[in-house]
């Protein structure tokens, strides 16, 4: 039997070598087939929130971000997921009076934090003033981004009122003024594609108590 002189080897040659001297000389096919598939469990861990005002303990991998804990798991799905990669705003909540974008943050690093997303602030029946000014200034259209424009405004009107300033804030150290400026500036963060933005600021501004 003629054997092909090492010279004169082809690539898939010496492919098909290597191959079976990594799998000890089982052809690959049947190497492939005693490959299973992990059956290891993902490991769960326990997590307790605080959410609008009632504690919710869950059991969840710890992976899980707070966005997919609220609508996942407790069916809060006033939050909503847009972009998935804090850009948009659309999943914006409270935690301890802050407002985050909860896609960006794990739940298990929240234990015992309390959180308040849109359907905490009011219902239909008795709504938060953010919540009803929006409704009486049309400051929204399809309102997928309305939930998080809320709490994130909110919020904001807290950190005005904290002092905290903004970038476009005249003076870092007096308090900042509410300005229609100062609420482009801090809700920047917040994306409405329908474009709504003059309308939502008319909504913060009566609810800070100054005209629209």
């Amino acid at each position: 039997m003629h054997h092909p002189s090492p010279l004169l080897m082809t690539r898939r040659d010496t492919l098909l070598a290597g191959a079976a001297t990594a799998t000890g000389g089982i052809p690959m096919a049947a190497a492939a087939s005693n490959v299973t598939p992990s059956t290891v469990p993902t490991p769960l861990t326990r997590v307790t929130l605080n959410v609008n005002d009632e504690a919710k303990t869950l059991e969840i991998d710890t992976r899980t971000s707070l966005l997919d804990a609220l609508r996942e798991h407790l069916h809060l799905t006033g939050t909503k997921k847009g972009c998935d990669h804090g850009q948009c705003g659309a999943c914006t909540v409270m935690v301890d009076g802050r407002r985050i974008n909860s896609c960006l943050t794990l739940a298990v690093m929240h234990e015992g934090a309390k959180v308040t997303t849109v359907e905490g602030l009011g219902t239909p029946q008795r709504m938060h003033p953010m919540q009803a000014a929006f409704v009486k200034h049309d400051g929204y259209q399809c309102g997928y981004c309305t939930p998080g424009q809320i709490c994130s405004a909110v919020a904001m009107i807290d950190e005005i009122k904290q002092g905290i300033p903004s970038h476009v804030s005249a003076d870092l150290t007096s308090q900042p003024m509410l300005t229609p400026e100062e609420v482009r500036e801090r809700m920047s963060g917040n994306l409405c594609r329908c474009g709504a933005y003059s309308n939502i600021v008319e909504a913060i501004i009566e609810v800070a108590g100054s005209p629209a």
